[in-house]
């Protein structure tokens, strides 16, 4: 139809040609428009009154109002000095549904809302037929993408008498084409196996395992990735001259099957040929650049080690103070070898002209300023800049921290930092009932703030209620008092503990008291801190532990317990909920003082190491390993000891139950602890809450627990294996556990499902 109306026109412009006149337009006459205004129309023609019409024209004006889809026929034509031109509108689209299909098979509510926008087809647009054909072609071509062949989608229209068009798409699904054949052809330096892992997807697994997997559901964006892949897999060895021979995927009409059979061709085996350096490398010689290579003359050429090894070279120079320092490099072929020359543009050094933070409506400036590693008229260093963003996380304050340099027109070997934070809950007032697996059921109240006013300082107040502690406290803590940035802290406690009510010996103990503190950095990660304990204590045994050796310590029913203990930490974890990369290490010693009643030391060691792995997964390890005991004669004080089991130590074992027992099977703790954990983490998305804030994590831990340093004995070891659910929610992190002991003793305890407050991974 539409060529028809065309070639109407040009028989008409033809004539026009042949029987133009030189007269010029006294009026331009428009018909048939009823929703589009005549100024639009007019917009779109070449012509205006006074113009002369000519056969150019005519076909420039035609050709403007055709693209504009707004018509379905047009006609321009001269009469008695008029312009006239004849008009039919497109229908407006009246309302348009898709039927048929179910939610998020292939399409989804979403996925239809976008369809609608970028085909132009939701209600109020103009009704072009060619947008409705080129939708169909692309929802068969999505389908097709994913392997439901058989699927079927009609189209039908209504149109009413104002010209407005309804529309209605009907899609039928069928079932999904599923993979009965995958194979690889032509490869020799990896096995099968090792190359179809790469495409996720393949032949189907055991049906129980393939109902989850879902293994033989063909998808062409796994399929390309898995191209993509398995190129770079043969690269990253020295075979750069693979390639895919050919892809072949055979649809089996008749029983809805897949066969896919990738065929390649691996290529030859390239070395590394001799290694130079061009460009501006100043006063380091040739021999000094390729210590931060890593690869050498005569092994297989790997792009990936490439690409590192120029990214370390890179930051080598940024951290020399050229923020702009560009390393490439040029291969060429060399007698069957790949001569590498890395060429390195440096540009000027350049030096921070000014630091701007922004996106703290709360924290102050100079609280972030603190933990800056970098300070104004200093050359620039990429590392300190980063360990920078690191201290800045470290702190709990915010939940996501980013920057960006700028290089100042007027002095171009000067840049501006621009520091952007997204501040996060760093406190909270609370009210009511909770509980926990190792204090069980509480009455809580307080005031919890790390961030006070924005000024970085710590105030806590408590009080809780729970059958196993009574505690009413006061803590606060500024960590940059003075401009050195030393920490000072201050508290008051009274605290009741019924250890019964804790899985430990039957005992109650009562200490009323106050702490002092005062810590001093080291460095941009690490710093000493003191701390003065001493309080009252009134300490009440039970019959289990009368007339036995701690009778002494039990006869004492207003004792004084006074502490000194000295810590070293240091903490390069780059977020303070979930690090993927750092350490964190502490090492304290703690000892009761002359004059207190209690003559005891305690030391402590751990360790946390985490480390990206599989690109998205994180590892971690820690350990820990506590020792005390009594000095001047006297026993360590049997409440001082360590107690080991439950979610902050060996999951799945029942809260402080592990180690020697008492004769009523209640456990005595002990002299000496080593813990020891390795764990896996990666982002979770359950029932679609945001993943940043949730973490899956596989673990094992272990570790042992003796009553004296002279029977310690690894032959006590516990393990455990499991899965913890990490969430970091409005009111702090949570924690989730389910674990099994693998290695236990007949008379443990054992806790398969525990929940943790304030647990991190």
């Amino acid at each position: 139809m539409y060529l028809i109306l065309k070639l109407n026109f040009l028989i008409g412009l033809l004539l026009f040609s042949i029987l133009s006149f030189a007269g010029k337009i006294e009026k331009i006459e428009i018909n048939g428009l009823n929703t589009i205004s005549r100024g639009t129309v007019l917009n779109y023609i070449t012509m205006e009154v006074g113009d002369e019409i000519s056969s150019n024209s005519l076909r420039d004006s035609y050709s403007s109002l055709s693209k504009t889809d707004l018509f379905s026929d047009i006609n321009l034509y001269e009469k008695d000095k008029k312009l006239v031109i004849e008009l039919k509108e497109n229908p407006t689209i009246k309302f348009i549904e898709f039927k048929g299909y179910k939610e998020d098979v292939i399409l989804s509510e979403k996925i239809v809302t976008d369809i609608k926008q970028n085909f132009k087809l939701k209600p109020g647009d103009v009704f072009v037929k060619k947008n409705v054909e080129d939708l169909i072609r692309e929802l068969k071509k999505l389908y097709e993408t994913n392997a439901y062949f058989k699927t079927t989608i009609s189209f039908s229209s209504v149109l009413d008498e104002f010209n407005r068009i309804g529309l209605e798409f009907k899609i039928t699904e069928n079932d999904r084409a599923l993979i009965e054949k995958f194979e690889i052809v032509g490869n020799t330096i990896f096995d099968d196996d090792d190359i179809l892992d790469l495409f996720n997807m393949g032949e189907s697994d055991f049906f129980i395992l393939n109902y989850f997997t879902k293994n033989d559901h063909f998808s062409k964006f796994k399929l390309d990735s898995g191209v993509k892949s398995l190129e770079t897999k043969y690269h990253s060895v020295g075979y750069l001259d693979f390639s895919i021979k050919k892809l072949d995927i055979k649809y089996i009409e008749s029983s809805n099957k897949l066969n896919i059979k990738v065929s390649i061709d691996e290529g030859k085996e390239y070395k590394v040929g001799n290694i130079s350096f061009s460009g501006e490398i100043l006063e380091f010689s040739q021999d000094f650049l390729k210590k931060y290579i890593t690869f050498s003359k005569g092994e297989s050429f790997k792009r990936s080690l490439v690409v590192k090894d120029l990214k370390s070279l890179e930051s080598f120079f940024q951290n020399k103070g050229f923020a702009f320092a560009k390393i490439d490099s040029e291969v060429k072929q060399n007698m069957g070898a790949l001569d590498v020359n890395i060429n390195i543009s440096l540009g000027d050094i350049v030096y921070i002209s000014r630091i701007e933070i922004s996106g703290n409506t709360t924290t102050q400036d100079d609280v972030i300023r603190a933990k800056l590693d970098v300070i104004e008229g200093q050359k620039y260093s990429l590392s300190d800049i980063k360990e920078s963003l690191n201290n800045i996380n470290r702190s709990g304050f915010f939940s996501n921290v980013d920057y960006q340099i700028k290089r100042r027109v007027d002095s171009p070997d000067n840049i501006d930092i621009y520091l952007n934070v997204e501040e996060t809950k760093t406190g909270e007032i609370s009210v009511g009932l909770s509980h926990s697996n190792s204090t069980g059921a509480a009455i809580n109240a307080g005031i919890k703030q790390n961030n006070i006013l924005g000024t970085g300082k710590v105030f806590n107040a408590a009080f809780s209620n729970s059958s196993a502690v009574k505690e009413l406290s006061f803590y606060f803590k500024d960590p940059a008092f003075n401009n050195q940035n030393h920490t000072i802290s201050y508290g008051l406690f009274d605290r009741s503990t019924d250890a019964s009510n804790l899985d430990a010996s039957t005992y109650t103990i009562n200490e009323k008291g106050f702490i002092f503190g005062y810590g001093i950095p080291i460095a941009s990660d690490s710093d000493i801190f003191s701390e003065l304990k001493t309080a009252n204590i009134s300490l009440t045994c039970g019959t289990d532990l009368l007339n036995i050796y701690e009778v002494t310590q039990c006869n004492s029913d207003d004792s004084l317990d006074s502490s000194f203990s000295l810590t070293y930490s240091q903490n390069s974890l780059n977020d303070a909920f979930f690090p993927t990369s750092g350490t964190n290490s502490r090492i304290e010693s703690v000892i009761g003082v002359p004059f207190s009643d209690f003559k005891y030391y305690k030391a402590g060691l751990s360790y946390k190491k985490y480390g990206q792995i599989f690109n998205d997964k994180v590892l971690k390890f820690s350990t820990r390993f506590n020792l005390a005991s009594g000095y001047g004669g006297d026993d360590l004080p049997f409440f001082k000891r360590f107690y080991e089991g439950g979610s902050s130590s060996i999951r799945g074992f029942d809260f402080n139950s592990l180690g020697p027992k008492y004769a009523n099977d209640k456990p005595k703790g002990g002299e000496v602890s080593i813990i020891s954990s390795i764990g896996i983490a990666s982002k979770v998305d359950i029932l679609g809450i945001d993943n940043e804030n949730m973490r899956l994590i596989g673990f094992v831990d272990a570790g042992t627990l003796s009553e004296k340093v002279s029977n310690f004995n690894f032959n006590d070891l516990r393990s455990s294996i499991g899965i913890q659910l990490s969430w970091l929610t409005p009111i702090g992190p949570i924690g989730i556990n389910l674990a099994q002991p693998i290695i236990k003793k007949s008379e443990d305890k054992t806790e398969v499902f525990a929940f943790e407050l304030g647990a991190k991974f």
